[in-house]
Parts: structure tokens; sequence; C-alpha cells
């Protein structure tokens, strides 16, 4: 079995099962680093209605399919990028959205990027507000995140946080009951609940 094969293996199971392990992994592309806060849960073909890839693959959510440990990065509202952690087996679609994060490194960047008066509780609160804190457009769809030569790249806890909550998706218009967000409890960085 090749390294990164051996890297993705903590990306691999349920997606509802992976996402909270995501949460306290530190995501760094260049200079800017966060560690993650909250974090959103999609499931792929036939099983999640909230997903991009319910109804199958499409040129837009084909990295959603595989393999484990690939960004996919999606443009939306015409205006802001959205990241997700590939996970699960190659072939079967899910992914986890990237939704909050504290800067850890970079912050300064991180500051330029978002400007001046947006408070450091709110650089990367927020999907869209995540990846432009960390500099992420369309040009970092499908980079792998486990490659120590990636510009961009994931580093799992040591141990999975023991302590976690789980709530309701945020701005779903269907399968909005589900409570495939997971955060950190106590985290200012976290997104504040909005039903649709």
């Amino acid at each position: 079995m090749a390294p990164l094969d051996r890297l993705s293996r903590p990306l691999i199971g349920p997606v509802e099962k992976i996402a909270p392990r995501l949460l306290g992994a530190v995501v760094r592309s260049g200079a800017v680093a966060i560690r993650l806060t909250e974090v959103e849960a999609y499931a792929g073909v036939g099983q999640d209605e909230a997903s991009h890839s319910h109804r199958g693959r499409t040129k837009r959510n084909a990295i959603m399919f595989g393999p484990a440990g690939h960004l996919y990065v999606y443009f939306t509202y015409g205006m802001h990028w959205c990241a997700n952690i590939v996970t699960g087996v190659e072939g079967s679609a899910s992914a986890v959205l990237l939704r909050a994060g504290e800067v850890v490194d970079g912050l300064e960047l991180a500051i330029e990027r978002r400007g001046s008066r947006v408070p450091n509780k709110d650089l990367a609160r927020g999907p869209a507000r995540l990846a432009a804190a960390l500099g992420l457009d369309g040009s970092a769809n499908g980079l792998n995140v486990l490659d120590p030569s990636s510009p961009v790249r994931l580093t799992l806890p040591r141990k999975p946080v023991q302590e976690f909550e789980s709530g309701p998706r945020v701005g779903v218009a269907k399968e909005t009951e589900r409570p495939w967000r997971f955060w950190l409890p106590g985290e200012p960085t976290v997104s504040p609940y909005r039903r649709r």
C-alpha cells in the first residue's frame, strides 16, 4: 500500500462518522493555517438530498467521488468559494464541508484577505470566510491535502476530540433536520445556527 493510501485511512468510512474526526484538525494553505472548529457532512448518490452528489456524478462534483483526502472546492451564489474534504471509498461520493475555524498561523495575511475591520473570531467563521482566509479558489479543486508536497495540507489531531456537539446543517433546503453539522462546544468561531 502506498504511503498516501495509508494516510487516507482515517478519512474512509461513513461521512457522519468521519466529519467529527476533522474537528481540531489544521488546514494550511501557504502561510495561513486554520484549526477546524465546525464541519458539516454530506453523503452520496441517493443518500442525501442536500448533497451536490445526490443525483450522480457531474463535471462539477466529480471530485466528491474520490479518492479520499482531496479537496472539493466549489463556487456558490456567484461570489463565494467553499471547500470540502472528500471522504469514503473511491466511487462512493461523500465530503465534509469546512464550515469554520480559528486562524492559528498567518493571522496578518488572513486579516489582509478578509479585511482589517473583521474581528479575529470572524475571519474564518463560515465556509466562504474560511476559504477566503486560506486564499482558496477553484484552482485548489482536486488537490490532495494529505500529500506533504501539496500547497494545501490537512493535519489531523493525534487523537480525535472527545467532546463535540451536533445539530442540523445550515443553509440547506432539503434534509434540513439531519444532525450532520458538528462543532467544538464553546468556540467563538463556530457559526450561529440559522434555520433556512
